[in-house]
């Protein structure tokens, strides 16, 4: 196969017309473009330059294989200039992957400040609710980036650094006996009808194993697979939910209360061991902003406004 240097001495010899000239263009010496050209048209099968006195001149053969030459050329340069930039933050591809439930409060906002203080950096983003997906995208090569609630397999604990802390919150109808309490502790949740999550809901699992380490038994009335559904369908009065504080939408028609002891979950970023640049930017700009929590919502928790009715 050609080497790309071979193509830069073809293309310099025809914008030059001299292989003395091409040399000098390409900082090299008369004799090293002649022996790259020699190699070309033996890898070619024919001759692409015509010498005379004059200087040099393409052939068909090499007329037809300069134009490809040059973009070969062109191609090669460019593929440096995005690496280059790729290395330094400053453009390429970051490949993202999400936990459904962190799209909104944490990553979202992320990408939209990215969209305007790195335009040539191109994001893309990927939803799923169950782990192993999302872990299997990161193992596959498909992502370079994925975050997650913790905890997370041990298998991939090494490639997990916490990006942000979440709140864990009770949402009830307003009048609810539990909203009414000043403290609300999760022993409380014991035999309270509760809207829980679907199983192909990640937080299905988690939500079940914090409250049998608790000790805490609710009774679920119901199942949903969306995450910001659960706080909806207890504000609707078919019970309560427990949710990260990310899933209540601003304009919550019901109450959303702390635990006491504050209930908190880690979220954390998995990525290859390698460092890259652009991943460690994103990760660190995460942990800057944190996650989003609406104004009402975040009233309600600090105790400075009546829920609405």
């Amino acid at each position: 196969m050609a080497s790309l240097r071979a193509l830069e001495c073809l293309v310099a010899i025809a914008d030059t017309g001299s292989i003395t000239q091409a040399a000098r263009l390409l900082h090299s010496s008369q004799p090293a473009v002649s022996h790259q050209l020699a190699m070309l048209e033996r890898e070619a099968r024919t001759t692409l330059v015509r010498r005379d006195r004059r200087g040099v001149t393409l052939t068909p053969a090499g007329r037809a294989a300069v134009a490809d030459a040059r973009r070969a050329v062109t191609a090669a340069a460019a593929a440096v200039r995005s690496a280059r930039a790729a290395g330094e933050a400053a453009g390429g591809t970051l490949r993202l992957a999400c936990a459904q439930s962190l799209c909104v409060p944490l990553v979202a906002p992320v990408i939209h400040e990215w969209h305007r203080r790195h335009p040539d950096v191109t994001v893309t983003l990927r939803e799923s609710a169950g782990m192993a997906e999302l872990a299997g995208w990161l193992d596959s090569g498909e992502v370079d980036l994925v975050l997650v609630p913790a905890p997370v397999p041990d298998r991939l604990a090494a490639a997990a650094v916490t990006v942000a802390e979440e709140e864990i919150v009770l949402t009830a109808p307003i009048g609810h006996h539990l909203a009414d309490r000043a403290t609300l502790r999760v022993a409380d949740l014991d035999g309270v009808p509760l809207v829980h999550f679907a199983p192909d809901n990640g937080l299905s699992v988690w939500l079940d194993r914090s409250l049998a380490e608790a000790g805490v038994r609710p009774e679920p009335v119901m199942r949903t697979s969306v995450t910001t559904a659960a706080p909806q369908l207890a504000a609707a009065g078919l019970g309560v939910a427990v949710s990260p504080v990310s899933a209540v939408s601003p304009g919550f028609p019901g109450a959303v209360r702390s635990f006491s002891p504050r209930w908190v979950r880690q979220l954390v970023a998995l990525r290859p061991t390698t460092s890259d640049p652009l991943t460690d930017r994103f990760v660190d700009d995460l942990r800057t902003r944190g996650v989003g929590v609406p104004e009402d919502v975040r009233a309600q928790l600090a105790g400075n406004s009546e829920p609405s009715t």
